[in-house]
């Protein structure tokens, strides 16, 4: 009995040993002190380098390696891109159980230039879950928004219209510095200076600690961080040169523009203050064509023109941030971020003489008509937000953190569409006129718990309180006359509840991670016609499980293979669920779908990534994406209140029109063939197809039928060609290419731009100047331009070419009065400009 009890206190002593011993630290990037996520800390037997254990780093590069027995170790700590560290003789005695190594700063493993001591930084990192770029590395993008950086991303094209789609969706979730927001991912990466990104991180199939948002995964957007004491002030300036094709418009392009950032940092305090303006004009030009056919009446209607499509955009804000951390526990966070965003769009058109309606099959005119249309839309997002974060760090490196955020936006703006005469401007055919007053409300609160120690790795927990109340007012009129049958009261409410676990860990040679995601939403809308007819209400209600999983394997330690699936959906707005028509423009009605579904989504993917040496990598990546409720904008047919056809106008309607799998391939590679000369070149290829039925149902109880069924393969590609004359100055060539693009109702044909970008810096690299072409055409391309067709057989064919500006050339300067890195951080729209 004495010996058991013997035995078992002895187990004992040693089993606490083990609780109780520990080796912890912290990664970073040893050039800017920024944490390395997901970085590995490998611990081996000093005497015989055996494998012990190891773990990977937290989001603050933080890690813990516990359940170490009383020896001398020696610390591995390494991460894909870098250059592995080693730290000797890690000496775990029973007076020293607990081992803090501190701060373990990795530099990027590229070769060094002979002459200058100048490592090449590479343009992008892989991590377990994500891509990691680096905007620095795409000098065209500087001065402009953030939208001119990502569009070099693999993953990511940008079309004529400016839309941004993520291996071939449209739909996808933008993060800043971590913090979800709700906005419409183009119009809140147009507000983002891209002088203000530190990185930029591509995560394609999310976790479950992420919101499920976003069919093509989610863009994270890191501010410029730093972490040294001191003062940090950055100014920047653009402008640009006079136009060199002026499109016929009638006031030139202006584009300018200025922002600045002051940051203080002290021990304790982190003050950050900024304000930006800037103005990005576009001129351009609309050629279209639309055939229309009217079985009921046997006529056809031919609608060519040609004409201005311009835009003027101005966008300036303010922002403020506080960050206080008393102690290395605790740190609090208060952020207000306030502005103004305008779109002017000009359509100016003429409708030519040869505008005509006819029988069908025959060319003897009915009647021939012609006007010119004066079509302006103006688009306004005004917000003010604002924000608290806290978080708390327990002695286990265990840790809580809350976050509370509210938003109110002004959304919308007037449309004013007139129909003149072709000749004599003065005559007005028609007036219409439609604006709404649209504004937001957005809460957020969110509780999150990491558990460490934790055997498996890291637990992560939380829970999450959504509200959006969304209410406007839509009002149309026709020669200054309400149309009550299109003017109407709209109100979207939508509060959301969910909790997550997720589990991160390494052993050995994997690194994994796995998790779910529990949400119940609620969504209420209500929409109320200006006439006698009732108010109408419609609910959807759903609980569902978001499930993800990521799984990576080291195949050596220049190489790794990852697979992930992860489930996500994409929600519905007012602008697609307002089923009232709006006129867009003379030839198009737009309208949504009252019981509009959210889009739910598979995505699967399996990557492989090879370092063949520091100045070559290549990564490819396998993907799979399933989509059910596909949202779409569908061409039908317009009708008037009788429900007679209406012979120059389409109705454009966004509704569920089936489902859609996209297979693809993405490409990377990173070269640097001689020492100056280095390149960054991606590609993906996919086969898209949807298919489904669209069944439109007009309100005089009309109902067409639309089959959607189309697949095609789509092809785009990025190249970043960058030589470098000496230290202080490079060129840089970057091309972005989107094949031709199948849509619901037909295809939209290839777009590319070229650009060209040399970059100098001054006064010790305090001052640096770019001076950018843009979209690079000398008359000989056709860069900036796309078409866009739709049909119908037997009811609709519609054409329009979109050109826009060329051979725009701007000069951007940069000037940092101060050595000190910039820690500032400036919350985001975390609503509101989902609807701009």
């Amino acid at each position: 009995m004495k010996t058991s009890l013997k035995l078992l206190w002895i187990s004992f002593l040693i089993f606490s040993q083990n609780i109780l011993a520990q080796i912890r630290g912290t990664i970073v990037d040893v050039t800017n002190e920024e944490p390395l996520e997901y970085a590995t800390a490998a611990i081996f037997s000093q005497k015989d380098s055996v494998l012990v254990t190891g773990v990977i780093t937290s989001q603050e590069g933080t890690f813990i390696i516990n359940n170490i027995s009383p020896e001398t170790y020696y610390l591995e700590v390494s991460f894909l891109g870098y250059a592995p560290e080693i730290i000797s003789n890690i000496v775990i005695t029973k007076d020293n159980l607990a081992h803090n190594i501190g701060v373990v700063g990795l530099t990027l493993g590229n070769q060094l230039n002979e002459v200058v001591i100048q490592g090449e930084r590479a343009t992008v990192i892989h991590k377990i879950d994500r891509q990691v770029f680096d905007p620095k590395k795409f000098q065209n993008s500087q001065g402009g928004n953030a939208i001119a950086m990502i569009k070099n991303i693999p993953s990511v094209a940008v079309d004529g219209l400016g839309e941004i789609s993520v291996r071939g969706s449209k739909g996808f979730a933008i993060l800043i510095n971590g913090k979800p927001t709700q906005g419409d991912a183009s119009a809140i990466l147009a507000q983002l200076p891209a002088n203000a990104l530190q990185s930029v991180e591509l995560i394609t199939a999310p976790s479950a600690k992420y919101d499920p948002e976003g069919k093509g995964g989610i863009i994270n957007i890191i501010t410029k961080k730093g972490a040294t004491n001191g003062m940090f002030t950055q100014m920047n300036l653009r402008g640009a040169f006079p136009s060199i094709q002026g499109y016929d418009a009638q006031e030139a392009a202006l584009r300018y523009g200025v922002d600045a950032t002051l940051n203080k940092r002290t021990d304790h305090w982190n003050i950050s203050a900024g304000a930006s303006y800037q103005r990005n004009d576009k001129t351009g030009r609309r050629e279209g064509d639309v055939f229309i056919i009217n079985q009921a009446e046997n006529k056809q209607t031919f609608l060519p023109s040609d004409g201005e499509r311009s835009f003027d955009d101005i966008s300036y804000n303010g922002r403020f941030n506080v960050d206080f951390t008393p102690n290395k526990s605790d740190s609090y966070s208060v952020g207000f971020y306030a502005g103004k965003h305008t779109v002017d769009r000009l359509a100016d058109i003429d409708y030519y003489d040869n505008n005509a309606v006819t029988p069908i099959g025959s060319e003897d005119r009915i009647y021939t008509f012609q006007y010119f249309n004066h079509n302006l839309r103006t688009r306004k997002g005004d917000f003010a937000l604002g924000s608290f974060d806290y978080s708390h760090v327990f002695s286990n490196e265990s840790k809580f953190s809350a976050s509370l955020l509210y938003e109110y936006t002004f959304l919308g703006g007037p449309t004013v569409n007139e129909n003149l005469g072709s000749i004599d401007r003065s005559v007005l055919y028609q007036q219409e006129y439609n604006t709404n007053d649209n504004p937001l409300k957005g809460y957020r609160a969110s509780i999150d718990y990491q558990w460490k120690p934790f055997s498996l790795g890291v637990l992560e927990t939380g829970y999450q309180y959504r509200d959006l109340d969304h209410t406007g007012e839509f009002v149309y009129e026709r020669d200054g006359v309400l149309v009550p049958e299109f003017s109407s009261d709209i109100s979207l409410q939508r509060t959301l509840h969910s909790g997550y676990a997720q589990l991160t860990g390494t052993k050995g040679k994997w690194d994994y991670a796995g998790g779910t995601r529990l949400e119940a939403m609620n969504r209420k809308y209500s929409e109320d016609l200006k006439t006698a007819a009732p108010k109408e209400t419609y609910t959807l209600d759903f609980v569902k499980l978001f499930p993800s999983a990521s799984i990576q394997y080291a195949l050596s330690e220049d190489s790794d293979i990852k697979t992930a699936y992860s489930k996500r959906v994409e929600r519905t707005t007012t602008l697609k669920m307002n089923s009232f028509a709006e006129r867009e423009h003379s030839e198009v009605f737009e309208q949504g779908d009252n019981q509009l579904k959210p889009e739910f989504i598979d995505l699967l993917e399996l990557g492989y990534v090879k370092k063949f040496d520091g100045k070559t990598t290549l990564n490819a990546t396998a993907y799979y994406r399933h989509v059910n409720n596909v949202i779409n904008r569908v061409n039908t047919l317009a009708y008037q209140a009788n429900g007679a056809v209406l012979d120059s106008i389409l109705n454009r309607v966004y509704s569920n029109v089936g489902k859609s799998n996209a297979l693809g391939l993405e490409i990377g590679a990173q070269l640097q063939p001689i020492n100056n000369w280095s390149t960054y070149l991606g590609a993906n290829v996919y086969s898209y197809a949807i298919d489904g039925l669209f069944t439109f149902e007009h309100r005089d109880g009309i109902t067409r039928d639309y089959v959607v069924a189309t697949e095609a393969t789509i092809f785009s590609m990025n190249l970043n060609a960058t030589y470098s004359f000496w230290e202080n100055a490079s060129l840089q060539f970057t091309f972005n290419y989107l094949s031709q693009t199948n849509t619901a109702q037909g295809e939209d044909s290839e777009f590319y731009t070229p650009n060209l970008a040399l970059k100098k810096s001054f006064l010790q690299g305090k001052l640096n100047a770019v001076v950018q072409w843009q979209n690079m055409d000398m008359g000989l391309l056709k860069s900036n331009e796309q078409r866009i067709t739709t049909f119908k057989p037997g009811e609709f064919y519609t054409t329009t070419n979109y050109r826009y500006e060329v051979d725009m050339v701007s000069l951007n300067l940069s000037y940092t009065f101060n050595n000190n890195k910039n820690k500032s951080k400036f919350i985001k729209s975390e609503f509101g400009e989902k609807e701009f």
